[in-house]
């Protein structure tokens, strides 16, 4: 995968757990600015729109690109660098709502470094995102 891609995935993903508890604090706008900026990628014609908070991300949207990022051939580093991002961004209002908590455990559901689930780390990922999913679908009804 692409750098790039992989950067734009991320930021995209991050995006959205700052908006999974419905809000966007200051906090975590700030992060999310400046990771942005660190991939170089806040005047991106795909990412300003989701940085200019304009629309909310939904929680089905969140887990649709998490699904994405990890259906496709990953390494422990990038699974370290998503999990990494994810979690500075959850801290970094010194409160963490149980939906942010949930979108972490799926995440941690499975560390590939991890020789235990190296046969079916991906179908054990997917199957998270996928309850997740299905649960973040049930509450928008």
């Amino acid at each position: 995968m692409g750098e790039t891609r992989k950067m734009k995935q991320i930021l995209k993903i991050i995006i959205a757990a700052a908006w999974i508890d419905g809000v966007i604090q200051p906090e975590e706008r700030a992060y999310l600015r400046r990771v942005a900026q660190d991939f170089q990628l806040a005047n991106d014609p795909e990412i300003k729109p989701l940085l200019s908070e304009l629309k909310p991300v939904q929680a089905v949207e969140c887990y649709q690109w998490l699904e994405e990022y990890f259906g496709e051939n990953h390494s422990v580093e990038e699974y370290h660098q998503l999990l990494e991002k994810i979690s500075a961004l959850v801290y970094s209002d010194g409160y963490v709502d149980i939906r942010e908590a949930k979108l972490v455990e799926a995440i941690q559901s499975c560390d590939p470094a991890n020789p235990d689930c190296k046969n079916s780390i991906w179908d054990r990922i997917l199957r998270k995102i996928q309850k997740l999913y299905k649960a973040a679908i049930e509450q928008q009804v």
